[in-house]
């Protein structure tokens, strides 16, 4: 029920971390892939990794907080690979902690640009694809939203960040509910602490470590491979009737 030959999926921030994990898994199950990304060296080594499994594979580079450049990879996209059966709305940056009173607009408006309009505007290019297919006799699909635990904590000093990723959450549920007429299933994904690029600085200030590590009932960071089962769940017909749902990997953090 995982296999995944024939299908393509779309993976923004998909050159490292959390989304290279997921393009991983979806590589090995077979699928075809377009990954987004600002880092065209990231992009190129990323590439080679996943055409080692014999799928193909188009790196792009895109800004996905640029509306212009989300149509126009979109649709570049279509035309190199023929469609997009799924998509990774992973992309996202980190906020600039500190007291909520001395955030600035500018940096509020940063955030909310990358993580929540620019997964707006890739859900929505990728949702007009799939109803378009939809009507023409071939329904189906998938839509993904990256998430995070911060929209269910209370993420002290991270608040543009947070409402961000629950304003994702609010996004997905309603598209789930929307476009279930067209066989199309929304998701939304809450990773906890898990070691990337975003989150090295925290993990090696040993104060933070020996704060959080004993919160984590597994007694460990979450690592990308750890995004590759749920991303080949979700792409596979084995959850075509899973929607409006949200997965917390977090090691069981949020719930002890």
């Amino acid at each position: 029920m995982s296999e995944l030959g024939g299908k393509v999926a779309l993976v923004t921030g998909g050159n490292g971390g959390i989304g290279l994990g997921m393009a991983e898994g979806l590589a090995k199950a077979g699928c075809d892939l377009v990954i987004w990304g600002n880092n065209p060296d990231k992009n190129a080594v990323a590439e080679k990794i996943l055409k080692a499994h014999k799928v193909r594979v188009l790196a792009q580079r895109c800004d996905v907080a640029e509306e212009a450049q989300v149509e126009d990879s979109f649709a570049a996209a279509l035309q190199a690979m023929g469609r997009i059966d799924g998509c990774f709305a992973n992309a996202g940056v980190s906020q600039k902690h500190g007291p909520f009173h001395e955030l600035e607009s500018a940096e509020w408006e940063r955030v909310l640009g990358v993580n929540l309009d620019g997964a707006f505007y890739t859900l929505r290019a990728a949702a007009r694809h799939m109803v378009e297919r939809a009507k023409a006799g071939d329904a189906g699909g998938r839509l993904i939203g990256m998430a995070s635990t911060a929209a269910v904590h209370g993420a002290a000093r991270a608040q543009a960040y947070a409402a961000s990723k629950g304003a994702m959450l609010a996004m997905v549920r309603a598209l789930a509910v929307e476009l279930a007429r067209y066989k199309v299933t929304a998701n939304s994904i809450l990773p906890g602490w898990i070691e990337t690029e975003m989150t090295a600085r925290a993990m090696g200030d040993e104060k933070f470590a020996g704060a959080v590590m004993p919160r984590i009932p597994l007694r460990r960071w979450g690592t990308k491979d750890d995004f590759a089962g749920i991303a080949v769940y979700l792409m596979s017909d084995a959850s075509s009737y899973h929607t409006g749902d949200s997965f917390v990997i977090d090691g069981a953090y949020t719930i002890f």
